[in-house]
């Protein structure tokens, strides 16, 4: 017979997938790209579960299913697609079959590739760089670059730009900004760099895709990452007027520039004035930053610190610039530039755009820089070890701000110099005489210099001068000379101490008595005898005679004065010379002393600018030659007159008095303080007069302003703020002095005095001080203006959702000027602290300080303070407010004006009414469906359940979904799945009971709606079902919070079974069967519960019982071993039943009945009918028979269970006996008898017993032949003959039954 082969139970075979080549992007340019244009990052997929149910036929197939090597997948993700497994474990590409066996091993590094995060927002014009890295490759250190982008008009189809391997990779759109180098990609490591395009258009928006072409032996990982890039207006505009201006040194500088811009997005804006000359680099003056801060470069750091530079706000787009005091240095052309900022996801500022203004050129004449220089001694006629010192005086402007060099000089050699530090550098010889204290260079003041030589040697007689060298100091420190300049020389006499001795000549002889006698007389007389020092003396001595021819006169003028000391003025000789005496010789070289002869006998003496010591007699003694026989001069006779002088001292009397009659002014008005000098002095009288100041606060005077003894004005080193708005006036017909201030404010606040000092100008041009008077104190007093500043003081109750933006208004009703300035401190008060937390301060010019409640709360990046142009409204608004934010709001007002120096001040404060406000959360909008339903599956069909989402709080909200189940019998419910709100899939812990990992599935075919579908679906997966939703918010700080949840309506899952459809019908009818003819028994499914149904068959003997026993002969010694009994009918059932055969769901055969033992075959005619056909029928055999079927189906965890069972009718099967007749043929002729039984029984024992020997070695060959676990064949092994010694019938062949594979 023909082997019968299992109709279903052939070795399944798998789908070759038509597997194709995946071409590198290293290697080709063009690629095959995913569906959707969308090159998504590849993931690790677990093993897949089977898919069919016959897994068993699978693996005995050789397919590495999930039961033998795992197969390693790899998954895209995309929205429009889900997981789709399409990268197998040794890189290659398979888009039929999707998985392939990965058992050569997994790459250990998983590479990453990253891009700048988006979106960012960049200016159409403006120069855009996006970063991108790639880590954990490997292949070469130095990686390639390819970048494309995705337009919005086609979000599916790929734009390439620029690569770093392949010039030919940019689409013609960009190929020339590619070559034009407008676009280009700088390499800045290996594993980095930059994507440049220099001039953005707005064509450039879209999804910028930075790729790495493979370099690692496998794919694993991510090769590409995205960011977006939109493209927004240039709507930034600083425009300033252009013009020029002519400013003098010292003079204010005003200039206004406008600043605005349109764009949509939120930013923020910096503003900067800068100057500029030439092609120097510019300098910024001062900017305001797009923090809100002031701030200025090291050249005008000072100058702002001091409110000399400033940087105003005015309305909401209007800049002003104001210098107080220009400097020659501010010469240059003055323009505003503006930016505007905007912060990118990373948290860091970047300027989109920049603008300038036009400038304006600004010249400044400088004031005067000339300068003078005077050398001064107090005389020029010394004697040795006297002292004498030097004076270099220099009159300029600002001194204390400029810098100066001397040089002193004898008889044209240089003797020493000192330079700005004031350090003198002397020759050899004077530095000698400096180290033992005869001589000293020193500066005295900003304007004076001198030299000091303490002991006059005769030697030092010459000319001595100073140079004086203004130098200028440059920016590296370093000092440039300018210009010179040096006074007319001084000569000096140094004489010998015994030089000044004058001799009456006394050589004369006096003519003896009787001989000639004088008859001269003298009379004396002056101008006037009491005069006021410093005036004029003019003596006139007249001798009266006889008048003798050939008489000559010697006139000698002395002075004696109060303490009776005679002193020799000045004399004539008879020959007409005139000598000074000792003391008056330098008086006389000046021309202070004069002496005359006006007449023969009238002699004159002259002394200018008296002094208080020419007080005294002044008389003149005369004295009368004659000249002798023999020609010498003979002294006729002496006479002598005299006449007093008595002269004044210019301090006598002297007095000053301060008087004012405006004590207590207001700010910027004026007010005049006069000094009063007594006694009336001539104005040739020399008087200086000083106004001193004591600040308020102070305890020191300085001088403010000096009236010089020769009509100058000198401003004290402190007086700065004073000079442009003081006045100083010298009466004509006094020395009164009036001091007028104007625009009064803080500053000249205080004490005034007077001080008037008394001089006196000497014969040799020098001067001498007098006297020095002190007036009374002048207490000014200078009062701010009073406060009109009145800020509103309303309450009002904000309450709003947390996000949206806190408006709080701060008004100023009234002010006190129209020039008012305004500092403004916000503050908040919360229940729990006791006083308020400050937020930000504007300071009167418009700078920005932020409050500690403002750095501890991360408000800086959210605050955003606005002036309306109307002056009085301050606005503080607070962006995406939190509820953190809740509190009590209110503002400080400070009012500022500005002083007539310059200087601001603060007026007057108040504080608003308060704002209360309250953030709240959003109101819970999220509702779900309540709908409830029943379910009812069968096993391995899909369950579907639904999550609707009817309503949410907001659209930016995050949802977080949970299904569970309650099991019957179980009150607690647990989780099956849980979809994070970074949508991340995870399993619960019903999952991992009831084996639904890999079963679950999630889709979401619209917004708000989930399905979760569980596969091959399990009667323990029955149980009620619900959804949890939970929404999250994002809070303005950027953190995540639960706002609501909401649980969906109930769905109660049954899962059953297979309703049992199993119906066995018996096609053979009752049959009579021949002995030794074989009989078949059919058994024929008619229907099934499911196609993916097994059976199980089983055939068996029905005897009827007698006493208990079976009455079927031979039916005792059977084995029993593989009888399937129903035990619940075991005892009531009145017939026996016997197995003959049994097939299991498994294809596994059970052990054979005895009494059929060999004599059984199987077969499968189709996969509803199996038949068994009885071979060498006997009478024995003759019965009913019935067949047993069991239907198996497969649970969804892969194992049977048997579903139903049915039996067939009973099939009569009768075997005629023919054994009788033969019997008694053979037995009545004993001839036949031994014929047949004695003479053929040795043949047919040899014959026997080669049968047996074939036959035992054929068992041992069976044995081996045996199936798996010890199963028969279903073909037949061999043929097999029985004989009986009994009678006489033939050898039967018979089929045993094998084992099945």
């Amino acid at each position: 017979m023909a082997r019968v082969r299992r109709a279903g139970l052939q070795g399944a075979g798998t789908r070759e997938g038509r597997a194709r080549g995946w071409r590198s992007r290293s290697g080709s340019r063009r690629r095959r790209r995913v569906p959707g244009g969308v090159r998504p990052a590849l993931r690790r997929l677990p093993a897949a579960p089977s898919r069919g149910p016959r897994a068993e036929d699978e693996q005995s197939a050789g397919i590495a299913g999930p039961f033998g090597r795992q197969v390693a997948s790899w998954a895209l993700g995309s929205p429009a697609t889900g997981d789709r497994p399409i990268m197998d474990g040794e890189g290659l590409f398979d888009e039929e079959a999707q998985t392939v066996d990965a058992s050569q091993g997994v790459a250990l590094a998983q590479r990453q590739v990253a891009v700048q995060e988006g979106p960012l927002y960049r200016t159409e014009g403006s120069h855009i760089t996006i970063w991108c890295n790639v880590s954990n490759y490997q292949g070469p250190s130095e990686q390639n670059f390819q970048w494309s982008i995705y337009l919005p008009s086609a979000p599916e189809r790929e734009v390439q730009i620029v690569s770093t391997m392949d010039s030919s990779f940019p689409y013609a759109i960009y190929t020339q900004r590619v070559r034009g180098g407008k676009i280009y990609v700088e390499r800045i490591q290996g594993n980095s760099a930059l994507l440049h395009i220099t001039d953005l258009q707005a064509r450039d928006a879209g999804e910028y895709e930075c790729h790495t072409p493979n370099t690692d032996e496998r794919y694993f990982g991510s090769y590409s990452a995205k960011m977006n890039l939109n493209v927004i207006p240039d709507t930034l505009q600083a425009t300033a007027m252009p013009q020029t201006l002519y400013k003098v040194e010292q003079d204010p500088l005003e200039l206004t520039c406008e600043v605005f811009t349109e764009t949509a997005q939120h930013s923020h804006l910096s503003v900067a004035w800068l100057r500029r000359k030439g092609s120097e680099k510019p300098v910024e003056v001062i900017a305001l930053s797009r923090d809100f801060v002031l701030h200025s470069s090291s050249e005008y750091a000072q100058r702002q610190s001091l409110g000399e530079v400033r940087l105003d706000k005015l309305g909401s787009t209007t800049f002003r610039l104001t210098v107080f005091h220009l400097q020659p240095s501010d010469q240059g052309e003055f323009y505003c530039e503006a930016a505007e900022w905007i912060q990118d996801p990373d948290g860091s500022w970047y300027a989109m755009t920049r603008k300038s203004s036009q400038g304006t050129t600004v010249n400044v004449q400088p004031t005067d820089k000339e300068f003078t220089v005077r050398l001064e001694t107090d005389k020029r006629l010394y004697t040795v070890g006297e002292p004498a010192e030097f004076r270099c005086i220099l009159d300029a402007q600002n001194t204390p701000d400029r810098y100066f060099a001397v040089s002193w000089a004898f008889n044209s050699s240089l003797i020493a110099s000192m330079g700005p530090n004031a350090v003198p550098i002397l020759n050899s010889e004077f530095a000698h005489r400096e180290a033992r204290g005869q001589l000293k260079v020193a500066k005295e003041s900003d304007s004076v210099f001198v030299l000091k030589i303490y002991h006059l040697r005769q030697e030092d007689s010459g000319k001595y001068n100073c140079r004086v060298t203004e130098r200028e100091k440059t920016v590296t420190g370093e000092f440039i000379d300018k210009e010179s300049k040096r006074p007319k020389n001084i000569p000096i006499i140094v004489l010998p101490i015994n030089y000044w001795v004058v001799k009456v000549p006394q050589q004369h002889q006096l003519l003896p008595q009787g001989h000639l006698e004088s008859s001269v007389s003298v009379e004396v007389s002056s101008n006037a005898s009491v005069v006021l020092e410093g005036e004029n003396l003019h003596f006139s001595c007249n001798v009266r005679t006889a008048g003798r021819p050939q008489g000559r006169f010697s006139v000698i003028w002395q002075l004696v004065d109060r303490q009776n000391r005679r002193s020799n003025i000045m004399w004539l000789d008879r020959d007409g010379t005139v000598q000074p005496g000792a003391s008056y010789w330098e008086r006389s070289s000046f021309g202070g002393v004069q002496m005359e002869q006006v007449q023969p006998n009238s002699f004159s003496l002259g002394i200018f600018n008296s002094r208080k010591e020419d007080e005294g007699q002044y008389e003149c003694h005369v004295t009368e030659w004659v000249r002798a026989v023999d020609g010498e001069w003979q002294v006729v006779g002496e006479r002598r007159a005299s006449t007093p002088i008595s002269i004044t001292a210019l301090e006598t009397g002297f007095a000053v008095t301060a008087i004012s009659r405006t004590p207590g002014v207001t700010y910027s008005d004026s007010f005049d303080l006069q000094c009063i000098l007594k006694p009336h002095y001539p104005v040739r009288v020399p008087v200086s007069v000083t106004w001193r100041f004591q600040p308020v606060g102070t305890v020191e005077f300085h001088d403010l302003v000096t009236f010089t003894r020769d009509g100058g004005v000198q401003w004290g080193d402190r007086s700065s703020s004073f000079r442009t708005r003081t006045a100083i006036e010298k009466a004509e017909s006094s020395n009164n002095v009036r001091l007028s201030i104007s625009r009064a404010s803080d500053t000249e606040a205080g004490k005034y005095q007077c001080v008037a000092e008394l001089w006196r100008r000497n014969y040799n041009s020098t001067w001498t001080w007098l006297a020095e008077r002190t007036s009374n104190l002048l207490e000014i007093r200078v009062l701010q203006p009073v406060t009109k500043l009145q800020v509103s003081k309303s309450k009002r109750t904000l309450t709003l959702v947390e996000n949206r933006p806190i408006q709080l208004n701060c008004s100023v009703k009234s002010q006190t000027s129209p020039n008012s300035h305004f500092a403004v401190l916000w503050y908040v008060h919360k229940s729990s602290d006791a006083d308020g937390k400050l937020i930000l301060k504007t300071t009167h010019n418009s700078a920005f300080e932020y409050g500690t409640y403002a750095e501890e709360e991360g408000l800086r990046a959210r605050l955003q303070f606005e002036r309306h142009a109307s002056g009085g409204l301050f606005s503080l608004t607070v962006q995406r407010a939190e509820v953190s934010d809740s509190g009590s709001y209110y503002c400080h007002v400070e009012e500022w004006l500005l002083s007539p120096n310059y200087a601001w001040y603060k007026l007057a404060e108040e504080v608003s009414g308060r704002t209360e406000v309250t953030v709240k959360q959003p109101d819970s909008r999220l509702k779900l469906s309540q709908a409830h339903g029943n379910l009812s599956v069968l096993e391995t069909q899909q369950v579907q359940l639904e999550c609707v989402v009817l309503n949410r709080t907001s659209t930016a909200s995050q949802l977080l979904l949970e299904w569970f189940v309650w099991k019957p019998n179980h009150p607690e419910r647990e989780t099956v799945a849980r979809l994070s709100r970074d949508t991340t899939f995870h399993y619960g812990e019903q999952a991992a009971k009831n084996n639904l990992k890999g079963r679950l599935h999630l889709e979401s075919p619209a917004p708000g709606a989930y399905r979760l579908f569980i596969q091959n679906a399990a009667v323990q997966d029955s149980g009620t079902y619900s959804c949890r939703v939970e929404e999250w918010l994002p809070s303005p700080s950027g953190l995540w919070y639960k706002r609501a949840e909401d649980t969906a309506g109930q769905t109660a899952v049954t899962v059953t079974r297979p309703d049992a459809a199993l119906q066995v019908d018996t096609v053979v009818p009752n049959a009579t069967v021949p002995e030794k003819a074989a009989f078949q028994l059919d058994c024929s499914i008619v229907s099934r519960s499911s196609q993916d149904s097994r059976f199980a068959v089983a055939w068996y003997s029905l005897r009827t019982k007698a006493n208990g026993k079976g009455s079927s002969p031979g039916l005792e010694e059977q084995e029993e071993e593989g009888e399937e009994e129903e035990e619940d009918d075991d005892e009531e059932d009145p017939m026996e039943r016997t197995a003959l055969l049994s097939v299991g769901p498994d294809a596994v055969f059970g052990p054979e009945g005895g009494p059929w033992e060999g004599r059984l075959r199987f077969q499968r005619l189709s996969p509803l009918l199996y038949r068994l056909t009885v071979l060498q029928a006997s009478p024995h055999d003759t019965g009913n028979y019935t067949c047993h079927v069991e239907e198996w189906l497969p649970s969804p965890q892969k194992e049977w269970y048997r579903l139903t069972e049915e039996e067939s009718a009973p099939i009569s099967i009768r075997i005629l006996d023919t054994s009788s007749s033969l019997q008694s043929i053979i037995c009545s002729n004993d001839a036949l008898f031994y014929f047949i039984f004695f003479y053929p029984f040795p043949i047919f024992g040899i014959l026997i017993i080669t049968i047996l020997l074939v036959r035992f070695k054929s068992r041992n060959s069976s044995k081996n032949s045996e199936g798996k676990n010890g199963v028969p064949l279903l073909w037949i092994k061999e043929p097999h003959l029985n004989y009986s010694p009994t009678c006489l019938e033939p050898p039967v062949l018979s089929i045993h039954p094998g084992a099945i594979d």
